[in-house]
C-alpha cells in the first residue's frame, strides 16, 4: 500500500524514482524498493518524502479505498522503523486518514525521537508493558503498564525508555500525523 501510494505521488508531480531521490536525499535503490513493496522505510525517510510532496508522513499512507473493517495481524503490519536508540512503529490501522493507531517497542535507552517535537493532533499512549517516561511540554509522566496518558500534540513531547527493561505501547493520533 504505501508503495502504491508513494509511486502514485511520484508519477502525479511528473518525477523519475532518481529526481525524487535527489530532492528527499536517499537513494534511488531505496525508493525502488519501497515502491515495489520491499522495504519499510524508517520515519527519518518518511518525513523526507512528505516534505518533497509538501504533505504530512500521514499523507503517504492514505488509502482512499481503504476497508470499513480492517484486520490487522502481525507479521502483516506496515513498519515504520527508525535509528537505533529511537522507537519503531508497526501500524495497526489501514489509512483511512481519520485515525492512526501504532503499536512500539521501545528496549531500554530508546526514545521517540532525539528531541520533543510537536504536531496538530491529540494523542493517547497506553503502556502494554514495562515503564515509560512521557515528556509533555517540558514536564515527565512516569507511565506503568496499564496506564494512559491523553493530550494534545501540538504540545512538544516524546516517549523515552530510561529503565533497564524493555517496554511497550500502543499510541492513538488523530488526526494522523506520526
Amino acid at each position: 500500500m504505501l508503495g502504491d501510494r508513494l509511486r502514485e505521488l511520484r508519477q502525479r508531480r511528473g518525477l523519475t524514482l532518481r529526481e525524487l531521490a535527489g530532492q528527499a536525499h536517499v537513494s534511488a535503490a531505496l525508493l525502488s524498493q519501497i515502491e515495489n513493496g520491499n522495504a519499510d522505510p524508517s520515519v527519518a525517510t518518511l518525513r523526507k518524502l512528505a516534505k518533497v510532496f509538501d504533505a504530512d508522513i500521514s499523507s503517504l499512507f492514505s488509502d482512499p479505498n481503504a476497508p470499513s473493517v480492517h484486520i490487522s495481524r502481525p507479521g502483516e503490519r506496515h513498519l515504520l522503523s527508525a535509528p537505533r536508540g529511537q522507537i519503531s512503529y508497526e501500524r495497526l490501522t489501514p489509512g483511512r486518514g481519520d485515525l492512526e493507531v501504532l503499536r512500539a517497542d521501545l528496549a531500554p535507552g530508546d526514545a521517540s525521537s532525539a528531541e520533543p517535537w510537536s504536531h496538530p493532533s491529540s494523542e493517547c499512549a497506553l503502556i502494554l508493558s514495562g515503564r515509560i517516561v512521557v515528556s509533555i511540554n517540558g514536564e515527565d509522566h512516569e507511565l506503568l503498564t496499564g496506564e494512559s496518558v491523553t493530550f494534545d500534540s501540538r504540545l512538544p513531547h516524546r516517549y523515552v525508555n530510561d529503565s533497564a527493561e524493555p517496554a511497550s505501547l500502543v499510541i492513538a493520533v488523530t488526526p494522523p500525523t506520526p
